[in-house]
């Protein structure tokens, strides 16, 4: 929601991440293991991070060479080292790990109370992780604020209804466009793409508290990508939507993984996140039981008795 522009250099947390082992003292030895979820060629390579040019493997549901080549033209990694996180004297979240690449769609699950939502805040910087890192294409942004992430290109969707309910469909979009492109022109141009590219132009003059779930949920995208993320994080995409919208959500978050947009999703509506990403975390007791493809999870045993039921069916 801001204009962007280059991260500064000096000292701060926005630095390259070769100087992120000044943090060596606060993260422990994540620097110098690798960490468990990342891609079989880093984790064999003795890295800490995923390279950002290691392709990831697409789903067999989805055409493989397109797949392959939309991530190789957009490099980049959205990545978390270790995380903890404690209320009090109980600890929520246990040294978490995850990465989402540029143009993948990856899951964040599990049951009520796991930690998931919690992990879901400490990367949109919405709360503080107590330990650990966050690192953003390179970038260590573990003690940046929300608004300087979002600068950096962390987009955020709230699962509350975030759309300004005083203003039309057209207004909410140029809220944030004004406040990242000076120009009226290439403004307005903006305005127009968005509108068509989600196929909202006849809703360009109506009210938002006249706007449908599956409607809202639109312009809610369409303005969060006025903001030119990299990364959007969902929370709860599904909820509060009719049965009939679902299908029309799946196929925004596949249009900006096309876009080259790595997306994270937590929800509770299981079938129907897998049904969409490329790969899914499972958190359980605050730590990841276990990640993989869809199929890879729900065929994992653990995750059947602990999480998903004996009986569950993609």
């Amino acid at each position: 929601m801001f204009r962007r522009r280059a991260p500064k250099q000096p000292s701060g947390f926005g630095r390259p991440r070769a100087d992120i082992t000044a943090l060596r003292g606060d993260v422990g030895d994540l620097l110098t293991a690798p960490v468990r979820d990342a891609p079989p060629i880093a984790r064999a390579a003795g890295h800490d991070a995923p390279l950002a040019s290691t392709p990831a493997q697409p789903r067999p549901r989805r055409p493989a060479a397109a797949a392959a080549q939309r991530r190789e033209s957009h490099s980049g990694y959205l990545a978390v080292h270790r995380v903890e996180k404690s209320f009090g004297t109980r600890k929520i979240v246990r040294g978490v790990s995850i990465y989402v690449r540029r143009g993948e769609a990856v899951g964040l699950l599990g049951p009520n109370g796991a930690g998931k939502t919690t992990v879901f805040y400490m990367i949109t910087g919405l709360i503080k992780a107590d330990r650990g890192a966050i690192e953003l294409d390179g970038h260590d942004v573990t003690k940046l604020p929300m608004y300087q992430r979002a600068r950096l290109g962390i987009g955020y969707l709230p699962q509350e209804a975030s759309i300004f309910r005083g203003l039309n469909v057209e207004q909410n979009i140029l809220a944030v466009l004004e406040a990242v492109e000076p120009d009226k022109r290439k403004r307005e141009a903006e305005l127009d793409n968005l509108l068509h590219e989600f196929n909202i132009e006849r809703l360009r003059k109506s009210p938002s508290i006249a706007l449908s779930g599956g409607e809202r949920r639109r312009v809610e995208i369409a303005r969060a990508l006025a903001s030119r993320p990299n990364y959007m994080l969902l929370d709860e995409p599904f909820a509060g939507i009719d049965p009939i919208a679902v299908g029309d959500i799946q196929d925004l978050v596949r249009h900006l993984t096309n876009r080259g947009i790595g997306v994270l999703i937590t929800d509770h509506n299981v079938r129907e996140t897998l049904g969409l990403t490329d790969r899914a975390y499972i958190v359980y007791a605050g730590e990841i039981l276990t990640e993989g493809s869809p199929e890879e999870i729900v065929n994992n045993p653990d995750v059947r008795r602990l999480y998903l039921g004996e009986e569950f069916r993609l």
